[in-house]
């Protein structure tokens, strides 16, 4: 049985999609709040890209997603005020994620392994109750995911082989990474984190080693 329980955040725990859109309607009421928080989530693969890529230092992501907010908010002729870009704190978790992760605690270590910084990731904890035992992630790599060096660098924080580490996704690519670099996996699809019209991740692309419908389907399969 794996020892440690390691997640991505985004999409797989919390619903940016919906918090997102809500907060851009509230401080910026004249743009398409949904197409706003659709192209501000757009922009951030390609700005992570360019740190993987070796083009650029690493930069934590709080800088990235402010970089990203105004970038797109010239996009779409508004000025955006930069603690718009706090709303990546404040996104609410799918029904499941409290209930499912207090059980889940209760066998294993658990941890975000996120791209969101350890101060993002930490405050986004606090607010949307999700139990961490401790954070992991890109600030510990200075690397973003899917380099093999995030997944390793949560291993090697923990002290565990990464056999005895599971990584948990609502994204297939984070999980062909993380079997890659030797841990074991687990799929929970989000099928409307890109809202009603997904059409990527709706089911496993590969052999995981769970495959739940949500967070407390993995615990009764883990327990």
């Amino acid at each position: 049985m794996v020892k440690a329980l390691i997640f991505d955040v985004f999409g797989t725990c919390v619903d940016w999609r919906t918090a997102i859109a809500a907060e851009v309607a509230r401080v910026l009421p004249t743009v398409d709040p949904v197409a706003f928080a659709d192209a501000w989530r757009g922009e951030y693969q390609p700005a992570m890209e360019r740190i993987r890529d070796g083009n650029r230092g690493y930069i934590a992501l709080d800088d990235l997603h402010l970089e990203n907010l105004h970038r797109v908010a010239k996009r779409f002729g508004v000025i955006a005020p930069d603690d718009l870009n706090t709303a990546w704190e404040r996104l609410t978790p799918w029904a499941d994620v409290g209930k499912g992760l207090a059980q889940l605690k209760q066998s294993h270590i658990i941890a975000p392994c996120s791209n969101g910084s350890i101060a993002l990731m930490t405050r986004l904890g606090k607010f949307a109750g999700l139990p961490w035992d401790c954070i992991l992630g890109a600030d510990l790599a200075q690397d973003y995911k899917p380099k093999p060096a995030v997944y390793v660098a949560g291993c090697t924080a923990l002290r565990l082989d990464p056999s005895d580490v599971m990584m948990v996704a609502a994204h297939n690519d984070d999980l062909h990474a993380a079997q890659n670099a030797g841990l074991a996996t687990a799929f929970v699809a989000r099928p409307t984190e890109h809202g009603p019209e997904q059409t990527g991740d709706l089911a496993p692309t590969g052999t995981w080693d769970h495959v739940a419908g949500d967070f407390i389907d993995l615990a009764r399969q883990l327990s």
